[in-house]
């Protein structure tokens, strides 16, 4: 079968045979050493630049509570689903204080489409009366 594959494509079998056992890969002699080591870094640059960050933003403060409802009440507005990374990063405010504001205006999905975000709780939604009215 080979012989008439060979034959058919104008090759004969002794070129199939050299092409074949020649090496797919082959070793080259380098004219210098090779000389990039990389030597090992104590904090690489992207650490220092995140630490940096860090640094600048500083610890959170808890601001007054009805600046922050106003702030969460501001970004419901837009969308109806946040989940807490978002809503850290909109109010500036620390995670456990800002759960337990949530945890009074707002109901934390655990299953569904949206699930591990926060919404507000009906009585404080006033989108939908102005969407119906509309």
């Amino acid at each position: 079968m080979k012989s008439n594959l060979c034959c058919a494509l104008g090759v004969s079998r002794g070129e199939s045979n050299k092409e074949s056992s020649k090496p797919v890969r082959l070793s080259q002699q380098l004219d210098k050493a090779v000389t990039t080591n990389y030597k090992p870094v104590a904090n690489h640059q992207y650490n220092i630049e995140y630490e940096k960050k860090k640094k600048e933003d500083g610890k959170r403060a808890r601001a007054d509570k009805q600046q922050v409802l106003d702030m969460l009440f501001s970004a419901f507005e837009k969308h109806q689903y946040y989940n807490i990374k978002d809503l850290v990063d909109i109010t500036k405010q620390p995670v456990i204080y800002l759960k337990e504001i949530l945890r009074e205006i707002g109901i934390y999905n655990v299953k569904g489409t949206h699930k591990n975000t926060w919404e507000l709780k009906p009585e404080y939604r006033h989108y939908q009366g102005e969407d119906k009215s509309d």
